[in-house]
């Protein structure tokens, strides 16, 4: 069951990347990638959590409910938040570049590095399903823990995304950097988040004393989520783009804003410094 359970998922994200790489193609607006992607892992989330017990003639328990709820919550607003952006604005400028450098072979290219991402999505899917499974009787004090990190994360990165868009809004900021609210200690706050987030499912899934052999497997999704956002796909294609446009200035933004951790501007700090030498 659970193992029929999983592959299925798995082929459903497989097929549902493929018909981001297509719509993608076909609109010219590869935004649609992300949104897609994000309610994908939603629809995927929410249908192992309540699907395979259903399926197998249990009763839904409370822990099932929250982990569809959580997943149900993030996918709607990150999904909604890019499908808006995608509905009003032109190409990803991440994904532009990666038309222009893989030039005539980019449909194929495109088309396996959305399977990539079908297979990243599996990784969250399965963070989502292994705290949903979790076979401890009762609610306990971990899993409101995990669902109020959650909700702090999914308020935090829609503040971020808010802050950003009312700054990229106003004729007056065009060309300049968003140093402004979460953005003057992060400079990828949004992303902060998004990470953040994941070890809701690692909270909700632990469970050392009852036999649950599976709950290190949450671990993967914020492990995976880091290295996407910070190494792979997130920041550094971003940051490019961001340098090529700014230039000096957005160099300037770098040497005085963390890249994804929040934390003092070292401006702020070097004062701080000179202040006590002082």
């Amino acid at each position: 069951m659970i193992a029929g359970a999983l592959i299925a998922a798995a082929v459903f994200l497989s097929a549902w990347m493929a018909f981001a790489w297509w719509l993608q193609w076909r609109t010219g607006k590869s935004g649609w990638v992300d949104t897609l992607w994000s309610y994908g892992v939603g629809i995927a989330g929410v249908s192992l959590a309540l699907l395979v017990p259903l399926a197998a003639g249990d009763a839904i328990t409370a822990r099932q409910w929250l982990v569809a709820a959580l997943c149900a919550t993030w996918s709607v607003r990150l999904g909604t938040h890019i499908l808006f952006r995608t509905l009003s604005g032109g190409d990803d400028p991440r994904y532009a570049q990666l038309k222009k450098e893989w030039r005539r072979d980019a449909p194929r290219r495109m088309f396996w590095f959305l399977q990539i991402q079908a297979l990243c999505a599996f990784v969250l899917v399965l963070a989502v399903f292994v705290a949903a499974q979790n076979p401890a009787s009762a609610l306990r004090a971990i899993d409101w823990a995990g669902a109020m990190l959650l909700v702090f994360a999914i308020a935090g990165a829609g503040v971020a995304d808010r802050q950003l868009k009312a700054f990229v809004g106003k004729k007056k900021n065009k060309g300049n950097i968003a140093e402004i609210g979460l953005w003057a200690y992060s400079r990828h706050p949004n992303y902060f988040f998004e990470w953040l987030g994941w070890f809701a499912y690692v909270l909700i899934a632990f469970n050392v004393g009852g036999g649950y052999w599976w709950w290190p497997l949450a671990l993967l999704a914020p492990a995976m989520m880091y290295w996407l956002l910070v190494h792979a796909s997130g920041i550094p294609p971003l940051e490019a783009h961001m340098l090529r446009s700014r230039g000096a200035k957005f160099r300037a933004y770098q040497a005085r804003v963390n890249a994804f951790f929040p934390g003092p501007r070292r401006e702020d700090r070097s004062r701080a410094s000179a202040g006590r030498k002082r």
